[in-house]
């Protein structure tokens, strides 16, 4: 990897990282459901009249932006509206890991090898220790909407895998396109036409920075330039670096937000980083370049 490309991948996962207060930025003032849904409506309007439909069925796109935009940051920021902090959630999307290996298992009929076993107890230790985190930046309410965005990750790669798409950053952004509406539906089921009606009350510059730095330099820039990346370097070389997205997000988290960093937390992102590592650790002589379609089942991290 040349020197300029290291760079622009390592100030990729800062403002992956980064998103996470982004978003806590804009969940403590604004209905989380409301606000993915905005996220998601700037970033398709006006790129998706720019790009051409990718030649896959309809079904698969409304698959991914329900999954992308309901199952993995609606639940995401719903989670951190609820007091998961923002360091701590990214951290815990990487619990992906297991659902990630037994999706594989069981739908794609891939083996398990012995170290994605070991990678997947790591998680689970990490896991457990969050657990016993009394900082209040992992409340059990939030927990579950944390895992549920987490396998909801999996559930993406798999159904980008099964289109067999090559268009990666057209089917993202088409695909994106179905998720403001159903967002916007649980927001009104949840709390009524209040989540709407409140807004002009509750924009802000704080809020329309988190939206816009989502929805531009972290969706849409930020998945430009990772596919591009995945589709020059092989995949053993691009993958490493999302270890550093959680990483970068408990800085951003304690910096913003003097979030805490305890021995236990540090422990805990020691074992789910650790095990995410050891589970995609191949030998280098092994690296291979990816095909189109892996460019955006590694890791899409916000």
């Amino acid at each position: 990897m040349t020197a300029r490309d290291l760079l622009i991948t390592l100030a990729l996962m800062a403002l992956w990282g980064f998103n996470f207060s982004a978003i806590k930025l804009g969940a403590d003032r604004i209905d989380p459901m409301v606000l993915t849904a905005l996220r998601f409506s700037f970033a398709i309007f006006p790129v998706i009249f720019f790009i051409p439909r990718p030649s896959v069925a309809t079904g698969y796109l409304v698959a991914y932006g329900l999954t992308f935009g309901v199952g993995i940051w609606g639940m995401m920021v719903w989670s951190i509206q609820m007091g998961v902090s923002a360091g701590m959630a990214g951290l815990l999307m990487d619990m992906s890991l297991i659902s990630s290996m037994l999706l594989g298992y069981w739908v794609l009929k891939e083996r398990i090898a012995l170290k994605q076993w070991i990678g997947a107890a790591l998680a689970v230790i990490g896991l457990m220790i969050c657990l016993m985190l009394t900082d209040g930046s992992v409340p059990i309410n939030g927990l579950p909407l944390c895992l549920i965005a987490a396998f909801s990750w999996s559930l993406m790669s798999l159904i980008v895998k099964k289109s067999g798409t090559t268009q990666v950053f057209a089917f993202s952004v088409w695909g994106m396109a179905f998720a403001p509406l159903p967002l916007a539906l649980l927001a009104y089921l949840f709390h009524g036409a209040e989540a709407f009606t409140a807004l002009p009350g509750q924009f802000s510059k704080e809020v329309w920075f988190s939206i816009l730095f989502q929805a531009y330099p972290t969706t849409l820039l930020g998945y430009w330039i990772w596919n591009r990346m995945t589709l020059k370097y092989p995949l053993s070389t691009m993958a490493p670096f999302t270890l550093l997205t959680p990483v970068f997000g408990l800085i951003g988290s304690h910096y913003f937000f003097a979030e805490q960093v305890s021995t236990l937390k540090l422990l805990a992102f020691v074992c789910i980083l650790g095990g995410l590592a050891i589970s995609q650790w191949q030998p280098w002589g092994r690296a291979k370049r990816p095909i189109h379609n892996e460019a955006i089942t590694i890791k899409q991290t916000t």
